[in-house]
């Protein structure tokens, strides 16, 4: 039989690939010759990579902990792929390392075949991965090292160029992949600018009365075990460094602090909370009622709200301050129809989100494991048990009379598909985001608590989700225990629920589009 030959286009590329390995191989980089063969072994089965990602995960910054996760699922399936699939399925050899003179660094060429690199794959995908989440201050220092990884790679005579391409790209594409299953979350939700309006701002905090409530994040534990300082504490702390003439109201135990809040609100050119998410909510009460704007702290278990501004530690919410940064966003109510409940006639205000159904439970049990499992622990537990006791409960929703186990109105479109208030885009839409679970024929038990947990409800049997300006909800007789913003109480049983757009001035980080005020 003869020699079977590649087409000349293979063959033009394959020398192509040589000569360009030969110039790279044989190369003298002044300062970097002893760096990049180190820098080659350290990426060794990721190591590099799974140190970068704790670093980025040992910060308190929400958006380097998604980025360093991203990262390391981007690893995760870009390596196998390349080593056990596409290695086995091209088999080229190892370039021949035959320089002169030799470098004094030792290398010892890898058993396995070349094509792709399996290093330049992992290095993209984790650089990807980051790029998606982080901002550039870290996505570009990552990327460098990824690149010098890569270039490493031919340097060292372990691979050639085309290997290196087609491992960054084959890498670079599953990082982008990872949006299909897990969307890429905006550093800062987008905010209506304030235009005109002007807001005294003093670099010491003149004018500004700050409300501390200090039970918030008293459930913060890590890995089970209590915090050393609770968060509200340490960012009291911060504020009084930095804004040392802002008033501190410190409300005890026993106070309303809905009372509180308001009366700060009234001698108040800016009011600042510090505390989660039902601690902003209750302020945003106060700063609507006076026409103030809102300072967010975080300084609770969760700080959805302030995270969505930008706001992820109370540096962030200083920073904010001083370069008077506002912005209007929207905020949802809850109008109760009849006079059952807790009787008042006001309207119920969330800023995030407004769940009924199962949920409200989940989340009391949540709170009472939280001090001793853990966050994620404690929903995983409070899932589990809430689930498995659940029943549907039959309402009218929207017009249609369906058996619920799972309801939620999100203030505003939510880009993730789980329960969760993870991230919005804007948060001045105007537009309310249902999401409902609703009993088929067998109960989905097990499949709602994994797409709890998961984040990903839209893989649950009986799962609905649309959009809408306002939405009536009507429920059993007795009234209906909802959760707003992680409260829980009890309200009529039937319910409308509205959007005030615009309304709320808030600070914000600034961000492109938004400039301050």
């Amino acid at each position: 039989m003869g020699r079977v030959h590649a087409p000349a286009g293979l063959r033009a590329l394959a020398d192509l690939d040589r000569r360009a390995f030969d110039r790279v191989a044989s190369a003298r980089l002044t300062g970097l010759e002893p760096v990049l063969p180190v820098l080659s072994r350290t990426a060794d089965h990721g190591v590099l990579w799974f140190a970068a990602a704790a670093g980025l995960a040992a910060t308190r910054r929400v958006a380097l902990r998604r980025a360093a996760l991203r990262g390391v699922i981007g690893i995760g399936v870009a390596s196998p792929l390349v080593n056990l699939l596409g290695k086995r399925a091209f088999r080229r050899h190892r370039p021949v390392l035959d320089l002169v003179p030799p470098r004094r660094v030792r290398w010892r060429p890898p058993a396995s075949h070349a094509f792709p690199s399996g290093h330049s794959a992992s290095a993209a995908a984790f650089a990807t991965g980051v790029a998606l989440e982080a901002p550039p201050a870290v996505a570009l220092p990552v990327a460098a090292v990824a690149g010098a990884v890569a270039f490493s790679r031919v340097y060292t005579g372990a691979h050639f160029p085309g290997d290196v391409l087609v491992g960054v790209f084959l890498g670079a594409a599953v990082g982008v992949g990872t949006r299909f299953v897990w969307p890429a979350r905006p550093q800062v939700a987008k905010v209506t600018r304030t235009g005109g309006e002007r807001v005294q701002i003093a670099q010491d905090g003149q004018g500004m009365v700050v409300v501390v409530n200090a039970d918030s994040g008293d459930n913060a534990a890590d890995g089970g075990r209590r915090l050393l300082r609770p968060p509200a504490e340490l960012a009291l702390e911060l504020v009084r460094r930095e804004l040392p003439a802002a008033r501190i109201v410190r409300p005890d135990p026993d106070d309303d602090l809905a009372k509180v809040l308001d009366e700060a609100a009234a001698d108040a050119e800016v009011l600042a909370v510090i505390g989660g998410d039902g601690t902003v909510n209750a302020a945003a009460v106060a700063a609507l009622r006076h026409r103030v704007p809102l300072l967010p702290i975080p300084g609770g278990t969760f700080d959805h709200f302030a995270r969505a501004l930008g706001i992820e530690l109370p540096a962030d919410a200083v920073a904010a301050y001083r370069g008077g940064c506002l912005g209007r966003a929207d905020v949802g109510f809850v109008t109760q129809v009849s006079g059952e409940g807790d009787g008042t006639d006001d309207d119920l205000l969330f800023l995030n989100t407004a769940s009924f159904g199962a949920y409200p439970e989940l989340v009391d049990r949540r709170e009472r494991l939280e001090g001793r499992l853990g966050k994620w622990p404690a929903l995983a537990v409070a899932a589990a048990r809430t689930l498995r006791h659940a029943q549907p409960v039959e309402m009218v929703v929207g017009g249609r009379t369906v058996r619920v186990w799972l309801g939620f109105v999100g203030n505003c479109a939510f880009g993730s598909q789980g329960p969760a208030p993870t991230w919005r885009d804007r948060l001045d839409d105007g537009r309310l985001d249902v999401r409902v679970v609703v009993a088929a024929d067998r109960a989905p038990r097990l499949r709602a608590l994994a797409a709890v947990l998961l984040g990903h409800l839209h893989l649950t049997r009986g799962y609905r989700h649309w959009r809408a300006d306002a939405l009536d909800l009507v429920a059993p007789a007795g009234g209906l225990r909802l959760a707003r913003d992680g409260e829980v109480t009890t309200v009529s049983s039937a319910l409308g629920f509205g959007k005030y757009a615009r309304e709320l001035r808030v600070f914000c980080r600034p961000r492109r589009g938004l400039v301050p005020a």
